[in-house]
Order: C-alpha cells, then structure tokens, then sequence
C-alpha cells in the first residue's frame, strides 16, 4: 500500500466514519480488506453492523467452513475475530480512534457452523483513554454461546501512520 493511499484511507476513516449514523442502517465498513468486514477480503467474515441504540451495534453472521476449527465447530479466534471487529464499531459513536488493549473472550458453548447468530456490543465504562466494552454471540433462539469483555485505548492518527506500514 503506497504512502499517499494509506494517509488517504486514515484520514477518509477519521472523518466519515465518525459522521452520525442512522439507527438500524448498515454502518460503513473499517475498510475494503477488513478482515472482520471488509467485503473485498475473500478470507474475512464480511460483517455487516448496524447501530442499534446509544452506543450499541449489532451483527448478524453465520460462520462457514473457512472458519473451521474441530469438525463442525468454529474455531476460537475466529470467534474472538468477529467480537474485536465489532468493537471496532463501536468507535464510531464514540469520535476517537481506538486499539484494542486487552480482548476477553468466554466460550459458554460450541459455536457451529452454518447457524445464525446474533452479536451485539456495547461500550461498558469510558474513564480517560480506557473504554471498557462488553458483546455477546447468541443462536437464533436466544441461547448465549459466547461472551465477551474488552479494554480499548484511544490514540493518535500518528499511532497508525507510524506502526500501519510493513
């Protein structure tokens, strides 16, 4: 990726994702390659988010086969992948950019392939540059197949510029 189009990506992020979003409408996604969202990544989960309450977003997702650990089973961190992309979300309404510190995941149950499920997050507690945000992956009859906790720290644009580059 070329200087001139990260500094373009970077800065495209910080203004337009931070734009008020409509409630219940598909937020943009953090960018094409995304691994958690971006719709060009033919590896990634390609989720769709939407906002859904103050400071509350929302997915719908179904893992498939690329996302396999024990026969039949999601593998764990591509459960972890989808809840830290969701989080990622959430900085949208919060107006500063933001890395994970800290990610925590509880796994309540299997989480299968091919079946729905439902994610949702939401900020905890914002102290100073901490935001403490909780989320939880549920199948379509309510049922909590997995939980999650994380610590996020705002930082700089210079924080990407100058550690985005290979």
């Amino acid at each position: 990726m070329s200087g001139e189009t990260f500094d373009a990506l970077l800065a495209g992020w910080r203004h337009e994702k931070h734009l008020p979003q409509s409630e219940g409408g598909a937020l943009p996604s953090h960018h094409a390659q995304c691994l958690g969202c971006g719709a060009e990544n033919p590896h990634g989960h390609h989720l769709v988010v939407t906002r859904d309450g103050p400071n509350v977003v929302a997915a719908s997702h179904t893992f498939d086969a690329r996302h396999v650990g024990a026969p039949g089973i999601v593998h764990g961190g591509a459960v972890a992948t989808v809840f830290d992309d969701l989080y990622g979300f959430l900085l949208y309404s919060v107006g500063d950019l933001a890395v994970t510190r800290k990610l925590d995941v509880e796994y309540l149950r299997p989480v299968l392939l091919d079946v729905d499920y439902t994610l949702r997050a939401t900020i905890a507690e914002r102290a100073g540059r901490k935001i403490h945000m909780a989320a939880s992956l549920e199948d379509s009859t309510g049922l909590l197949a997995a939980r999650s906790s994380a610590l996020f720290v705002t930082v700089d644009i210079d924080h990407f510029k100058n550690h985005g580059r290979s």
